[in-house]
């Protein structure tokens, strides 16, 4: 699968031009709180796109797909944490975030379904209880 060039002044060069554009705007307005909750959508996404890919046995996808929630994982979310300000909460998470990231290379290694499936159901809990807090440090940035 080779992806077609786009042509400028084409319907399809002002939809990526306008794709482009919105996720930085998405992500240049942010607040700390929006960006971690971008991370966690897109590692879930991420994972999804990987299991459909070993479903429809895409190897080329499934490898994209976890190198990304990889990337998210290890570069983002758990490159984020300060383990001086979170304390063991924070050590804690960079256990679970390297336990994710072992489990996702063993996923692609193996095309491992099940594996993928147990990275979300961890993944998702954290999610979960980040998106509940959002209210609250929308209030107190007020």
């Amino acid at each position: 699968m080779h992806a077609t060039p786009v042509r400028p002044n084409t319907p399809a060069a002002f939809t990526n031009a306008y794709r482009h554009v919105s996720i930085e705007t998405g992500v240049s307005g942010a607040s700390a709180h929006q960006l971690v909750t971008m991370l966690f959508d897109g590692v879930q996404d991420s994972i999804a796109q990987a299991r459909g890919a070993i479903q429809a046995r895409n190897t080329q996808l499934k490898g994209r797909a976890i190198a990304r929630a990889v990337r998210i994982v290890d570069e983002g979310l758990r490159g984020a944490l300060n383990a001086q300000a979170g304390g063991s909460l924070a050590l804690d998470l960079r256990d679970l975030y390297g336990y994710i990231t072992l489990r996702l290379t063993q996923a692609n290694l193996g095309n491992d379904d099940k594996a993928l499936a147990e990275c979300a159901a961890l993944i998702e809990p954290l999610r979960t209880a980040w998106r509940a807090i959002g209210p609250q440090v929308q209030g107190a940035a007020r």
